[in-house]
């Protein structure tokens, strides 16, 4: 079987990695980029971080600040405005996935023209994005590195979201310090680590998995396994936030070539129905949908398990891989139920949408690469049994 890998061109990883970007836009000879990010990036000063940089250098830039939690239509088409308007030619995503993906998506209206809805799926972009640099600042969307942006979709009656596949999508440079890492609140840091080991786990026992992303998604699992206690616990614990920056990106890379599954075709309705933080809906779902999957991939399950760090994997150790899950979201503060998880977020939900959004994750992409083929009922049930 031929199997195709793809990664960002360049990516820099380590403390202090940040100051590569004035370098990397001056070496490209272009003049001003759009700076792509949210209001809470820009409140905590990691805005001001890069726009010092960017001022040092003699760059000017334009900023655009008021990127949403899952971004929709009019972050792209607002932020666009602001590019052309400013006469920008470079892109950089700053913040988590959102900003991330509105910047991704920001590219795709420079260069490809709109709707963004035209794009949905796999491999429909004409055209490659402007230069673009993504710059995390979250351990777990992996956007950085990867060929894929999500956008809601709020023009019809109910939110959904559009999963965009393309290997324009990918960054033209990743810039990864884990110091604009430090400090994040532990809720944050513990839904965006669970969104990291989502990607690898559904990575790891996709059907699109190759040897590439395995060894990716595997080394993933195990940090995070290691490192996301730590860095949920003490956010300023300088060695886990670099070890989940690694994570983070790899599990990205994994999944960006492998494909993902069926907690994400299901978290992705809860972020467009009830707008949950995707971190949240993928942990929520994790440990229901690896009891679904388990059938039909035993042995990957016992690896998993081997790499949680238990010691009695007992004489069925795929269960122990998903009790090794469940602990580690019950350590780390993620609730067990998707009613728990919108009392602690104060979102509401209803379970009358189940059927409306089981239709949804049947029709998401990451649904071709599950390991088992769900019916609308088997997706029904899963629903039932996480809320």
């Amino acid at each position: 079987m031929i199997t195709a890998f793809q990664l960002a061109k360049i990516i820099f990883t380590g403390a202090g990695a940040l100051e590569k970007v004035p370098e990397t836009i001056q070496m490209q000879g272009l003049k001003k980029p759009l700076i792509v990010t949210d209001k809470g990036v820009v409140k905590v000063g990691l805005a001001k971080k890069v726009e010092d940089i960017l001022t040092a250098a003699g760059i000017p830039y334009a900023l655009y600040d008021e990127t949403v939690p899952n971004p929709h239509e009019k972050n792209a088409a607002d932020s666009y405005d602001l590019y052309t308007k400013e006469g920008c030619d470079c892109l950089i995503g700053l913040g988590g996935g959102s900003s991330m993906d509105a910047a991704k998506a920001c590219g795709i209206l420079a260069t490809n023209g709109g709707p963004l809805g035209n794009f949905r799926g796999m491999g429909l972009l004409k055209a490659d994005l402007p230069f673009y640099i993504a710059i995390p600042t979250t351990a777990g969307t992996g956007s950085e590195s990867t060929c894929a942006a999500v956008i809601t979709n709020t023009q019809e009656e109910h939110h959904w979201k559009m999963v965009i596949l393309d290997g324009r999508l990918l960054p033209s440079v990743a810039i990864i310090d884990p110091l604009l890492m430090t400090g994040l609140p532990p809720a944050i840091t513990a839904s965006t680590g669970m969104d990291a080991m989502t990607h690898a786990i559904e990575a790891y026992i996709s059907i699109g998995a190759m040897e590439y992303s395995n060894a990716m998604a595997l080394g993933a699992i195990e940090l995070i396994f290691k490192y996301l206690r730590r860095a949920v616990g003490n956010g300023n614990d300088i060695e886990a936030r670099e070890k989940m920056a690694y994570a983070q990106t790899m599990a990205g890379i994994a999944f960006s070539n492998g494909g993902l599954g069926l907690v994400h075709s299901m978290a992705h309705p809860l972020s467009a129905f009830f707008n949950f933080p995707h971190g949240f809906a993928n942990a929520v779902c994790l440990p229901t949908v690896l009891e679904y999957n388990k059938i039909v991939c035993r042995e990957k399950m016992a690896t998993i398990a081997r790499l949680s760090g238990l010691t009695d994997l007992g004489p069925y150790p795929e269960d122990t891989a998903i009790e090794a899950v469940q602990r580690l979201n019950d350590d780390i503060g993620i609730p067990r139920t998707i009613t728990g998880v919108a009392a602690q977020i104060g979102a509401t939900a209803d379970s009358k949408d189940i059927e409306a959004m089981s239709k949804d994750a049947l029709e998401e992409v990451s649904t071709i690469t599950t390991p088992r083929v769900p019916s609308f009922n088997d997706v029904v049930g899963l629903y039932n049994k996480c809320w």
